[in-house]
């Protein structure tokens, strides 16, 4: 048995893989769940085919992030592939066999050279970080922006108290712009 390259087509609840030989010929398609059993599963299918030489797998930072991060730990080549162009799957339909297979051939002819990041360590902490401090930025921005209009639009009795109240970042009323 030879070496064999692997393509993966991700979903949220399923990912579909084919599995090529390094001449191109597809040996197989399975499905499998995204859960460590079905990560098991598609290891041990690819073996029936030969030894693993790669994974070319959709979306690794997203649906394909599980799995990217499975198959590295355990030592294995994973390249991200760019999902198909939709002109081309639009001329031959969607299927997602189909796209599981063109990321076995884009990692088999060198297409996909990147490999999948392990959304571990440091970097991607800090990431993980910037990304909820930005959210909740945001979120109190529009807070403001809420409480502001809603304090415009009260009656006066009510704006004149809430004028009164004074916080870190509460104007002197006597500097109330119109």
């Amino acid at each position: 048995m030879g070496q064999i390259i692997i393509g993966v087509d991700t979903h949220k609840s399923n990912h579909i893989a084919v599995a090529i030989n390094t001449q191109g010929a597809r040996l197989g398609a399975v499905t499998i769940p995204t859960t460590c059993e079905g990560y098991r599963d598609l290891e041990k299918w690819g073996a029936k085919f030969g030894r693993i030489k790669a994974f070319g797998i959709e979306d690794t930072g997203s649906y394909g992030a599980a799995l990217s991060r499975d198959l590295l730990s355990k030592g294995h080549t994973v390249l991200d592939v760019m999902r198909p162009n939709r002109q081309l799957r639009h001329l031959h339909g969607k299927s997602v066999s189909l796209d599981a297979e063109s990321a076995a051939r884009s990692a088999m002819n060198g297409q996909a050279t990147a490999l999948a990041k392990t959304q571990t360590g440091a970097c991607e902490m800090i990431r993980h970080i910037k990304t909820v401090r930005d959210s909740a930025v945001k979120s109190r921005s529009q807070a403001m922006i809420t409480l502001k209009t809603l304090i415009i639009n009260a009656p006066a009795e009510l704006r004149d108290a809430l004028d009164l109240i004074k916080g870190p970042n509460h104007p002197d009323p006597s500097h109330r712009s119109t």
